[in-house]
């Protein structure tokens, strides 16, 4: 199965931006529903400025202008209507998702529906949807023009034919799925989180810095970035609360340091405020 030829992205925030880029790339027509006018015009500027920097690196086929064409940003969800596919991208509240995936299910009837989750329960969120079998999660990573991976949670109730279908998107998007059953944390948060709460430790304990701690593993280990100058992209506030849902999900060893609540309470969230365990 093809990419479907009109897909809906419920929220336009960094990630919602991200995600529609990536769709339009890929030659659909994209959707964007946001909250109010001043929220859908910032949406449509970070579209803009991710197909702007797409086409200064060569990787957009045609013109911004006539891939533009193709983005449509709006406040009225009816819009959703002919849509096959619909991502709800909004905040990891999962009341909030929940009663956005409803939202979506009643102006989107007949589309399939994926919540772009890094660590809620997928099961959780389709139990209030009357087709949970139409549903699963797309978990794209930050930034998603640039991310190579999508990761394909499957509910306890989504069909086996959604899943391939979704498995095909991702190729069709120039990605790489890796399919995994509802669990906390997944597999990539899961393990991306225990690293850096560990790295979090070793600097609150004075082990090393953290441009040393990175170090270790992108020099040692080859990870493209480190654990806290990945923090500092990801947000510090959106780490702890991942870490708080896997501690309370799988145990204590998910249970944040003082040095993140720490950070967090001075404002510092990495990258987006100038300042993390990093200087931006």
């Amino acid at each position: 199965m093809t990419l479907p030829v009109n897909v809906g992205v419920y929220g336009g925030g960094r990630m919602g931006a991200g995600i529609a880029h990536a769709f339009l790339l890929a030659g659909t027509s994209v959707t964007v529903i946001e909250a109010d006018t001043t929220t859908a015009a910032a949406a449509q500027d970070r579209v803009d400025a991710s197909l702007a920097k797409a086409a200064a690196l060569g990787t957009l086929l045609g013109s911004v202008e006539g891939v533009r064409a193709r983005l449509t940003v709006v406040t009225d969800p009816t819009a959703l209507a002919e849509c096959g596919l619909v991502v709800e991208a909004v905040p990891e509240i999962v009341e909030l998702k929940a009663r956005v995936l409803a939202r979506i299910e009643e102006f989107a009837p007949t589309a399939m529906l994926a919540t772009n989750t890094s660590s809620l329960s997928v099961d959780q969120m389709a139990a209030g949807l009357a087709r949970p079998d139409r549903f699963l999660g797309l978990h794209f990573f930050n930034p998603v023009p640039a991310s190579d991976l999508v990761e394909i949670v499957v509910g306890a109730k989504t069909a086996a034919e959604l899943v391939t279908d979704a498995q095909k998107w991702v190729v069709a998007l120039g990605k790489t799925a890796i399919t995994v059953t509802d669990s906390p944390g997944f597999a990539s948060s899961r393990l991306g989180v225990a690293i850096a709460l560990e790295a979090m430790r070793m600097l609150e304990d004075g082990v090393a810095s953290a441009e040393d701690i990175d170090s270790a593993m992108t020099l040692g280990y080859k990870h493209p970035m480190g654990p806290l100058r990945t923090t500092d992209v990801v947000g510090l506030d959106v780490r702890l609360a991942i870490a708080e849902h896997l501690a309370r999900e799988v145990g204590a060893r998910f249970e944040p340091p003082a040095i993140l609540r720490e950070k967090i309470a001075a404002g510092h969230l990495g990258r987006k405020t100038g300042q993390g365990f990093y200087t931006w």
